[in-house]
């Protein structure tokens, strides 16, 4: 009942605007007349209202100009024009959605004429459902707009509500970007397996499920990473001597390292600037 005779406009229609339509479908929460969507291409539009039945525009104050929720899933280098494109629109809506990477609340809520305002952080497992959504909201995003977010970004997989806008920045640099140290994680993993003798497939195979077992296991069992690890441990074991060598060669602090630059390099882009504490 959140969204009763509320319709939905996505201003952009890219890969995590697309990940909410298919989510808030696939759950029922909206129906396809309830959302619209916008994007630059003809085909897009098309190929949207095609996949999922919702209505398309290549117009942004036409996706806008009926929609009690707006939100904004373009480039974050194009929101000004984005900006006077929907203004006159975006006023009378009950509440701004934002998922623009460095685009600051305040900027947002100046360029829209429009202070009910929500700055989410989504990552790349949105695409599936499985991701993690940091977000704020402005002091004039009444509890039923904020219960509207929650279940907007639901469809993308868990959320996390911040009373501070510092920690998106804080969110970009550790789950945002967090799925890109995965990654090279298991690039690593495959390669040291195809190195030792095994076919690329079957590396990648061992690496994905002991990932995900790794993970599922972790979350079910709710131990600390430090226990976990310690049960598989043996003493002079194989897992004792590869821990050595990771310690060894410093990948906690290359980690903590490489956060903290994703951190800085967010701040950065949005404009602000930090110091790294002593």
């Amino acid at each position: 009942m959140v969204f009763e005779n509320k319709t939905v406009a996505f201003i952009g229609s890219g890969v995590m605007a697309e990940a909410m339509i298919g989510g808030l479908l696939n759950k029922s929460l909206l129906n396809a007349d309830q959302i619209v969507a916008s994007d630059a291409r003809e085909e897009r539009a098309h190929e949207l209202t095609a996949r999922y039945g919702i209505r398309a525009f290549t117009d942004n104050a036409a996706a806008a100009e009926s929609a009690n929720i707006l939100v904004l899933s373009v480039k974050p280098q194009v929101f000004p024009q984005v900006a006077k494109a929907v203004r006159g629109h975006a006023g009378g809506a009950q509440l701004i959605l934002s998922i623009l990477a460095g685009v600051k609340i305040r900027t947002i809520a100046d360029g829209l004429l429009n202070p009910s305002v929500v700055r989410a952080m989504p990552n790349t497992p949105a695409q599936i459902g499985q991701g993690i959504t940091v977000w704020t909201a402005t002091p004039e995003v009444p509890e039923p707009q904020r219960e509207q977010a929650r279940q907007l970004l639901r469809a993308l997989g868990d959320e996390i509500f911040m009373d501070d806008e510092k920690y998106l920045d804080m969110a970009t640099a550790l789950s945002g970007t967090g799925p890109a140290y995965v990654f090279l994680f298991m690039e690593a993993m495959i390669d040291a397996g195809v190195h030792m003798g095994f076919s690329r497939r079957d590396a990648e195979k061992l690496v994905i499920q002991t990932m995900r077992g790794s993970v599922e296991f972790a979350d079910k069992t709710g131990l600390h990473p430090a226990e976990l690890r310690n049960q598989v441990t043996s003493p002079g074991g194989t897992s004792a001597e590869a821990i050595y060598h990771l310690e060894k060669g410093g990948l906690r602090t290359v980690i903590a390292r490489a956060v903290w630059a994703a951190y800085q390099r967010s701040v950065a882009l949005g404009g602000g600037d930090i110091k790294k504490p002593d």
